[in-house]
């Protein structure tokens, strides 16, 4: 079917789409479902891609197949994954020719192997919902790979999970959403995660990431950006794929708003939260490129053979549209910086795009700097890599960006007293706290822990004279290496509740009681957050603490601990705690 005509039959099938829900929220857009047809990449086709001057592209390797991510080792061996052949090649270019050496060498067999990050002579692979690592070995073999986490969300509509290590010595990982625009059922859905090299920390960096693939940390700042994907089936412009600057515990938008701080019109919050109020708590974009383009792979390229006018400029592959008319992506793109500001996003090499956009080369997803500082670019189409090389450029792997961005973010809220003990909850008053479901100092039971069932215990107390609203906050003081651990953050419950039952909704807001909000755990979630003390450790203690306050706070759902905390200062006319105590004997089986 030729293209004019495809165009028009899917008119005829998806039509002009018309969004609309109770709060009147309306948007009408046509939708086009187009994606040109592969063809062969061949030598003709490949010599007439487009870079700008000084640039020469060429096929690094051929006939790789689904080739996806790509990782270089300080050695400059070349590690790829294949996520429809559940493996890893390993390419080397010993004699530097600008081609791989023979054959690729298979080192690791994982079905559905995709993201990929090296540090410390290890690699580190990630499926799914597994997260492995293994030795490398002198001539770039890969030792037994061994599963560090076996418990990753389930993928959906989004499988492809990513990794980089971060300049502060952690695995940052994305997980994407299980759909265009839903609300989650796992809380790890649409974000990036943050986890420990031994994978035994986890928590919650960012959210309300749709489909975060491509991100890394500025060579001069150490701030982290990345290019989220939009959402789907609001026509051919909108919306726009969304470069952000990452920062721990943010928002992002997704599902409920989009871009520079957008309505989407189909999706309700949960627990009554308007999207006003979803808005409002949401980080908009800080620049857009065009819709559907397909963000994957990104990389800064200070430090590499590049000429100076790049150095502190990013490289993204696009991937390309299937939903857009005429076709957008398909290529490597630029984004310029200016101050540590991303200030323009405009192509760098072109040309996969074919007959005049009727048809395709390649399919560009993965993207490295390779020892000699050229750029190296993974076709998951045709299985080509191919080679961005500058003329006369001299070799230089990227420079390592500064730690102290993401240690200032990181340690904020770490190394604190237990709330009881913090000045903002100074109170004359003591409290009574109880529980039906544990004894003060007892053992509680594995139902209220992640090992388990991970509801949240019942909490009860004797009302206080005067008081308008209380809080709830869970902390263990035993937790390493973020002292406390925050387990639940509950505020504006009304004055005449003195109770939760067990199994709270583990969400921002609650609708019974109506208006009683919820904050940010350290795991990076809203809601209740159980007990996972290490297998093997001594019983770590849980401090249920609960405030009576003069007023209700004026703070918003989603709030970490610390914001709860200074707005009561001044406000606490009593407080009290029951503490109880967890271990776990037993690893868990992955």
């Amino acid at each position: 079917m030729k293209r004019a005509s495809l165009a028009a039959a899917l008119c005829l099938v998806f039509g002009s789409a018309t969004a609309q829900q109770g709060d009147g929220t309306q948007f009408s857009t046509k939708i086009n479902v187009w994606k040109p047809n592969k063809v062969e990449a061949t030598p003709e086709r490949i010599r007439a891609l487009k870079a700008p001057p000084g640039f020469t592209v060429s096929a690094f390797a051929t006939g790789l197949k689904n080739a996806r991510i790509i990782a270089v080792a300080p050695s400059g061996d070349i590690y790829v994954s294949r996520r429809d052949q559940g493996d890893v090649l390993l390419l080397r270019d010993t004699n530097n020719d600008g081609r791989a050496d023979g054959e690729p060498i298979t080192v690791a067999n994982r079905a559905g192997a995709h993201g990929l990050a090296i540090r410390d002579n290890k690699l580190y692979l990630v499926t799914v919902k597994e997260l492995f690592v293994a030795d490398i070995q002198k001539d770039g073999r890969l030792g037994e790979l061994k599963m560090l986490i076996g418990d990753l969300p389930d993928s959906g509509q989004h499988p492809n999970r990513t990794m980089a290590f971060g300049p502060d010595g952690m695995l940052y990982l994305s997980v994407g959403s299980t759909c265009n625009t839903c609300n989650e059922s796992n809380p790890e859905n649409a974000t990036l995660l943050r986890i420990s090299p031994d994978g035994k920390q986890r928590t919650i960096f960012a959210s309300g990431l749709r489909n975060l693939i491509g991100y890394a940390w500025h060579p001069t700042t150490g701030e982290l950006w990345g290019f989220d994907h939009g959402i789907d089936f609001l026509g051919d412009d909108v919306q726009a794929e969304e470069i952000n600057k990452i920062e721990l515990g943010k928002q992002y938008g997704w599902p409920h708003v989009y871009g520079a701080n957008e309505i989407y019109p189909q999706s309700t919050p949960v627990g009554e939260i308007t999207k006003e109020q979803w808005k409002a708590r949401s980080t908009p974009m800080v620049l857009g490129y065009t819709a559907h383009a397909a963000p994957m792979q990104w990389v800064f390229g200070a430090g590499s053979a590049f000429p100076a006018e790049y150095q502190g400029d990013a490289f993204v592959t696009m991937r390309g549209s299937w939903n857009r008319v005429p076709a957008s992506g398909y290529e490597i793109v630029r984004v310029r910086y200016q101050n540590g500001q991303p200030t323009k996003v405009e192509p760098f090499v072109t040309g996969f795009l074919t007959d005049g956009g009727k048809t395709h080369i390649a399919r560009p997803v993965g993207l490295a700097m390779a020892k000699d500082g050229s750029l190296l670019m993974a076709d998951d189409a045709n299985g080509v890599i191919y080679r961005v090389a500058y003329t006369g450029g001299k070799a230089g792997m990227p420079a390592k960006a500064p730690a102290g961005p993401l240690e200032q973010q990181t340690s904020k809220g770490t190394n604190v007293p237990l709330a009881l003990k913090r000045p903002e909850t100074d109170a004359k008053g003591q409290m009574t706290v109880s529980s039906p479901s544990f004894a003060a100092n007892g053992m509680m039971n594995e139902r209220y822990t992640e090992y388990a069932d991970g509801v949240s215990p019942a909490l009860s107390w004797k009302a206080v004279a005067g008081a308008k609203s209380y809080v709830i906050i869970a902390e263990d003081p035993d937790a390493k290496p973020a002292l406390p651990f925050v387990h639940w953050v509950m505020w504006n419950i009304p004055a005449n509740v003195t109770s939760v039952p067990e199994g709270v909704q583990e969400q921002a807001r609650l609708s019974d009681p109506d208006g009683v909000l919820q904050g940010l755990t350290t795991r990076g979630s809203p809601g209740y957050y159980g007990p996972k003390p290490p297998p093997g450790e001594a019983a770590h203690s849980y401090h249920f603490q609960v405030m009576a306050l003069d007023t209700m706070l004026d703070v918003p759902f989603g709030a970490d601990r610390d914001q709860v905390l200074a707005a009561m200062k001044g406000h606490v006319l009593a407080k009290g705690e029951i503490v109880g105590k967890y271990a776990q004997k037993q690893k868990p089986q992955k």
